[in-house]
């Protein structure tokens, strides 16, 4: 069996810090968003609105990416594959992920129409749908390449995957709806990005771990697939019952953005889990088994 050099114990956290400052920095881009709405009050004709929305979708991917570079300087990945497993999770969202949702299983007609409707097809057709469309960015790419060289790579290329993703969800969502304020844009953009970058960690973990351990492969991706979609699933229903109780997800009030928080939430715990995870499966000097 092959039996890389485990990260480093300055490998995981390296890795925890760069997502908090993330996180950080995507609240710093949100009260920004809202200072500009708030005290500049522009006015924007619609295409202006949907271009502005257009060009806010790209900032927790450029942020993320640049947060990346920072924390992988220690045993650099190579860039452009990272750049192409975010392309390529993009693209099946654009390509399929969307259109199966929507078109296929048209789930605006049916999802919200009671609590167990609502969670149970968040969980097996959003949750799933998503999550194997991450999983098969970075099984069907770079898994069998020789730069996929140790466990943490499975949570850096399916992190890459995931915020792809997302990108295109938000470029979806500012298209579809002509545009959003600017304050409910950014809220809505960065719980998007954060949410599917942890769902996509968490995937990758297990992929991570499977790499290099033949006799899990199988069922040990499988259950990484299932667990991540299951969270994006209870993700989605919370998410939906939060803009139901009355804190309407869409609205300028950043007080009552607690999409937002939850999916912050998600991120920080999720990190934390993943790098205790992690490190239960190294050893400082010792290779990985």
């Amino acid at each position: 069996m092959r039996q890389p050099v485990s990260p480093s114990s300055r490998h995981l956290p390296a890795l925890a810090q760069a997502d908090f400052a993330l996180v950080a920095a995507l609240l710093l881009f949100v009260l920004l968003a809202y200072g500009v709405e708030q005290w500049a009050r522009p006015t924007f004709t619609p295409l202006g609105l949907i271009l502005t929305g257009l060009a806010m979708s790209l900032v927790p991917a450029a942020v993320w990416l640049a947060f990346f570079y920072r924390r992988d300087h220690l045993e650099p990945e190579p860039k452009g594959m990272v750049f192409r497993v975010f392309l390529l999770g993009a693209l099946l969202a654009a390509a399929v992920g969307i259109p199966v949702v929507e078109e296929l299983f048209a789930v605006r007609s049916w999802l919200y129409h009671d609590g167990l409707t609502h969670i149970v097809g968040g969980i097996l057709v959003i949750g799933f749908t998503q999550e194997f469309l991450k999983f098969a960015a970075v099984r069907f790419s770079i898994y069998d390449s020789e730069e996929f060289d140790e466990p943490l790579d499975g949570i850096i290329y399916a992190t890459a995957a995931g915020v792809g993703y997302a990108t295109l969800l938000n470029i979806h969502f500012i298209v579809d709806s002509g545009g959003a304020d600017l304050g409910a844009a950014a809220v809505r953009i960065v719980f998007t990005a954060l949410a599917q970058a942890s769902f996509a960690g968490v995937m990758g973990y297990f992929l991570g771990i499977s790499k290099f351990n033949p006799d899990l492969s199988i069922g040990w991706m499988s259950a990484g697939v299932v667990f991540a979609a299951v969270l994006n699933g209870l993700f989605f229903y919370l998410r939906g019952e939060l803009a139901q109780g009355g804190v309407n997800l869409d609205t300028p009030s950043l007080l009552g953005q607690w999409g937002l928080f939850l999916a912050i939430a998600l991120t920080l715990t999720v990190t934390y889990m993943i790098t205790r995870a992690m490190s239960q499966h190294t050893g400082e000097g010792q290779p990985y088994e």
